[in-house]
Order: structure tokens, then sequence, then C-alpha cells
């Protein structure tokens, strides 16, 4: 199974905060871990507890990446949020979020 990867209009946002050695971690860990097994969990990809944020985490060290998974019509996986660990803050976009 292949995924379609999709951002939406609010990870642009999120990602000029980062820098671009952060940016190309972070497409090239969407690309490698969320292509073909989205869905399953592993240590570094985990479905979350109930949030308004998205339902799965996508760890690539400090690196947060929040995604929502579609399966009808089509496969895809839709990035809506990516931010830094920071400590036991996140931060998306330069601001803490509640998690």
């Amino acid at each position: 199974m292949t995924y379609r990867i999709d951002y939406s209009p609010d990870t642009e946002q999120h990602l000029r905060v980062l820098t671009a050695r952060q940016r190309a971690i972070v497409f090239d860990g969407v690309q490698e871990q969320l292509e073909h097994e989205a869905d399953v969990e592993t240590r570094n990809r985990k479905p979350m507890r109930p949030n308004p944020l998205a339902p799965w985490e996508l760890r690539i060290g400090d690196l947060r990446v929040y995604y929502e998974i579609e399966e009808d019509p089509e496969q895809v996986v839709t990035i809506v949020a990516v931010g830094v660990k920071d400590g036991n803050r996140v931060l998306i976009g330069g601001r803490e979020i509640k998690l």
C-alpha cells in the first residue's frame, strides 16, 4: 500500500520556522516513514490520545510531525502540523501547543 502525502496549508507556516536542515529531515522522514505503512504503530510512529490537532504522531529526533490518514476513496496521509519538541513542550510555528 502506498499513501499519497499531502501537506495542509498550515504546515507551510510551521515549516518556515524550522531551519533548512530541519525541513530536509522532516521531508525525508515523512517520505521514508509514512509513504507505505502510515497506519502501523512503531517506536517513532504512534496513535495519539484524543486531541484537537491530529490522531497520529511521527517522531524524528526532536521534530514532531502530526498527521491524519484517509483510506477512502484514496489512501492519503495529510500532514496537519510540524513542530519541535523542547523538553516537555511542543513548539509548532514558534508557539507552544498543549496536547
